[in-house]
């Protein structure tokens, strides 16, 4: 079954739950930098991101500099956002 890509409304509603992320210019990902103490936090918190991409199935692009993560969620599947880049979003600032 096809993954459905986000229309605008719904990209919309679902960015407005999601402070501190941002719509990429081509509207086809959100992005969020994260900043911690240092790198072992910074790393503690990346662990449990992939432990839940993992059982998502779904994984974020994602870099890490000392005490900074940057994400960018996007279903490549959908060629834009979905609901499974909201909720892995909405899991992310949950561990923030």
């Amino acid at each position: 079954m096809p993954i459905a890509k986000l229309t605008e409304a719904e990209r919309a509603e679902a960015l407005a739950g999601l402070p501190g992320w941002a719509l990429r210019d081509d509207g086809l990902a959100i992005s969020r930098e994260f900043k911690f103490a240092d790198f072992n936090a910074a790393f503690g918190f990346m662990a449990r991101v992939a432990l839940a991409a993992e059982k998502a199935d779904h994984h974020p692009e994602w870099s890490n500099v000392y005490n900074r993560v940057s994400i960018t969620l996007t279903t490549h599947d959908a060629n834009g956002l979905s609901q499974r880049d909201i909720a892995l979003a909405r899991f992310i600032d949950g561990l923030a």
